[in-house]
């Protein structure tokens, strides 16, 4: 166990390394696009510990990530530039709201919570389109300047705001990995797995399901922040039905359950995106066939189909070795 975990910690640190030296390399639009996936990856992982881990697919994920977002520029409107104030907030008032919404939501099961995740989330996109003072209702709100750390280091350099969106994706991406390696995290991975087993055991199941949706909503939250300073504008849009199905489409192309492979979906899915549609007009129908060929084919997704063959490598290793000569 101590080696996997050392060759894990040995692999990471190679990938963050080369995250780091990237905006050397790439050109300032490529960086744009690093940054995208950065903070969308952020955004997956944050969905993933409720998809992957909890067994719960919410259809209004999007309304943390949105809520984050324009906590961060109705503070920056009114000349609230610090960005550590912003942060706090753009995570603070996702929680609030998912403590409120997820003693609604969680009530339900199955195609029901789906079902009424998605009428939350829709209530709160209607809210943001309608509440045009605090808002911008459909013009949104623009002109968001890049944030105020109180150092000596400008944001409004491509670089430096990356590498800032980088210290925070990989301090979540820890953050998220010792939770999940955690007794609590463990519980709530018995959740998703027999919720009733669970239940006979004594656990309290709903609190496990409560907590993970709150935490969830924390991140999600956090990736809005980081959003609305990058992209300098917010609409209700990204409160939308859509934004929540293409965050979900990111974590099953890259691997429910694997923490990593949500970025991987991600990636794959900008990177496509940005590839395809410069070559076409008919961009959506292309992605839309990729989509449901992984659906089909590769239904762990990318990292979980690679676990899958890693796994059976080794089985096969191990068979070979220990077979005995004639």
């Amino acid at each position: 166990m101590g080696r996997v975990l050392t060759k894990n910690i040995l692999w990471g640190g190679i990938v963050v390394l080369g995250l780091m030296t990237l905006p050397q390399i790439v050109s300032p639009y490529g960086l744009s696009l690093l940054t995208q996936v950065l903070i969308f990856g952020l955004f997956a992982m944050s969905l993933d510990l409720l998809m992957g881990y909890t067994g719960l697919i919410s259809f209004n994920h999007a309304t943390f990530f949105g809520v984050g977002a324009y906590t961060a520029a109705i503070l920056a409107s009114y000349g609230y530039h610090n960005f550590w104030l912003a942060l706090l907030l753009g995570i603070l008032v996702p929680v609030l709201l998912a403590l409120l919404l997820g003693l609604l939501v969680l009530r339900s099961n199955g195609p029901y919570f789906l079902m009424i995740t998605l009428a939350f989330g829709q209530m709160i996109f209607a809210l943001a389109w309608r509440w045009r003072s605090v808002t911008g209702g459909d013009d949104g709100l623009a002109g968001i300047p890049r944030p105020d750390l109180g150092l000596p280091i400008s944001m409004w350099k491509a670089q430096n705001f990356y590498y800032l969106v980088l210290f925070i994706f990989v301090l979540t991406c820890l953050i998220l990995w010792k939770f999940i390696r955690s007794r609590l995290g463990r519980s709530i991975v018995g959740v998703r797995e027999s919720e009733s087993r669970m239940q006979a055991l004594g656990y309290n199941t709903w609190a496990l399901k409560y907590l993970s949706y709150t935490i969830a909503g924390g991140f999600a939250g956090l990736a809005g922040v980081l959003y609305v300073y990058f992209n300098g504008f917010i609409s209700p849009q990204e409160l939308n039905w859509t934004m929540s199905g293409q965050v979900i489409l990111m974590v099953i192309v890259g691997g429910a359950g694997t923490l990593i492979g949500p970025v991987v979906g991600a990636s794959a899915i900008f990177i496509l995106q940005n590839l395809i549609s410069s070559q076409t007009e008919r961009w959506p129908i292309l992605m839309g066939i990729i989509f449901i060929l992984c659906v089909m084919y590769l239904r762990d997704g990318v990292v979980g189909y690679a676990i899958k063959l890693k796994k059976k490598g080794l089985r096969n290793y191990e068979s070979i070795r220990n077979q005995k000569p004639d």
